[in-house]
């Protein structure tokens, strides 16, 4: 992963990083039958202004990844209370998977935590988001059922949460 550089994107990024987001989730079929979801999520310079993003940039400058951190109360946070900080929409290149771009961007957020002297980090993730779901475990976050919910009837997300 030394040839990866994780940092908050630069406007000429922006396109690249919503183009990443969209792209993987749609491959997995995350975006099937959610109109407008696609839109939000290629939105980068709004979640620049209301959050925070950080993006995974390789030794030529293509941005391979990216993560928005949130704070709770803030215009993006869904589930985070006071005390806790909050990442969104996880999203690696379908190129870029399988070097660890995900994991690398999971461990910004829990340093960014520590940073900001905030001791618990949490998630929310769509059922079927398997292989996310195998990487949060594998670092320590644990189930927080009893935040699950559901933004729309026909969709399901549930909760992880990791102290720091």
């Amino acid at each position: 992963m030394s040839d990866v550089e994780i940092r908050p994107p630069r406007p000429e990024e922006y396109a690249a990083a919503g183009e990443v987001t969209v792209q993987a989730y749609d491959v997995d079929g995350h975006l099937a039958g959610d109109v407008g979801y696609d839109a939000e999520l290629r939105d980068i310079a709004r979640r620049v202004e209301l959050a925070e993003v950080l993006v995974a940039v390789d030794a030529t400058g293509e941005v391979l990844g990216t993560v928005t951190v949130v704070r709770p109360g803030s215009p993006y946070a869904e589930i985070s209370r006071p005390g806790e900080l909050e990442f969104r929409m996880l999203a690696v290149a379908p190129s870029a998977r399988g070097r660890g771009i995900g994991e690398a961007l999971t461990r910004a957020v829990l340093d960014r935590a520590r940073a900001l002297d905030i001791r618990e980090v949490v998630l929310s993730s769509l059922e079927g988001m398997r292989s996310a779901h195998r990487l949060y475990e594998r670092l320590g976050f644990v189930r927080l059922a009893e935040r699950d919910w559901r933004p729309y009837p026909h969709i399901s997300l549930i909760a992880y949460r990791i102290d720091v």
